[in-house]
């Protein structure tokens, strides 16, 4: 199962790419992308412009009038925030990215490409290169008996690793490269599905999902190789 951070993600496509590296797990990253946000902003250069207080957005992005940006965040270049978007804070968009109408961002990184078009919830997540999630889909991040997340292999997978306690009471999705997650789906808190794998559409996420899969929910989950 491809869980650690070097095996999920591409990092030469983030520009927190040297600060992932250091960790062994991605999530073990949630808690300082503030501090990372805080500490790149200032650096940017030119081509970014401070448009409030913490607020970096590069000179090519598009952002709609009525969205909100919460500090402190950084907007990539030629990305699209669109009407109504809410980003609240401790947000790292990458380059290329499309933040949609309606969507909410929260302490969370967005490498460059991912799109969250339509009402999507993202927080305490981190979302691959390119990975993209469908109208409606989004990341819970909390389990209803508050209790801290621990990371298990999916329902439907013969996991081939042992459940790895995070000590995180908030932890939302990880997403490889190249995910695509279908609409409406639920991705519940210690999810991590695994580069150019598939979610059907409608599917509630629990677990480790292996890379170059597809993922069907059902009646039951089933877990299936790409041919």
């Amino acid at each position: 199962m491809d869980l650690k951070t070097t095996q999920l993600l591409d990092l030469s496509h983030s520009m927190a790419g040297e600060y992932l590296a250091q960790f062994e797990y991605p999530w073990q990253a949630l808690k300082g992308i503030r501090e990372l946000i805080l500490t790149l902003g200032p650096a940017l250069g030119e081509e970014f412009t401070e448009v409030t207080p913490s607020v970096w957005v590069h000179k090519s992005a598009e952002v709609a009038p009525t969205a909100y940006l919460g500090a402190p965040c950084i907007i990539g270049a030629e990305t699209e925030v669109r009407h109504c978007a809410f980003i609240r804070g401790s947000a790292l968009v990458g380059a290329g990215c499309v933040v949609g109408n309606s969507t909410e961002l929260k302490n969370c990184i967005l490498f460059d490409g991912v799109q969250v078009p339509h009402y999507n919830y993202v927080g305490d997540s981190v979302l691959g290169y390119k990975s993209h999630m469908g109208a409606g889909a989004i990341t819970s991040n909390v389990k209803s008996d508050k209790s801290p997340v621990t990371v298990k292999p999916a329902v439907g997978y013969e996991g081939d690793f042992d459940p790895i306690p995070t000590g995180r009471k908030k932890l939302g999705a990880m997403l490889g490269d190249f995910v695509e997650v279908g609409c409406n789906s639920v991705l519940n808190p210690g999810t991590v599905i695994g580069a150019h794998t598939n979610v059907y559409p409608l599917s509630s996420v629990r677990g480790a999902v292996p890379a170059h899969a597809i993922f069907k929910s059902g009646k039951g989950s089933e877990i299936v190789g790409k041919e």
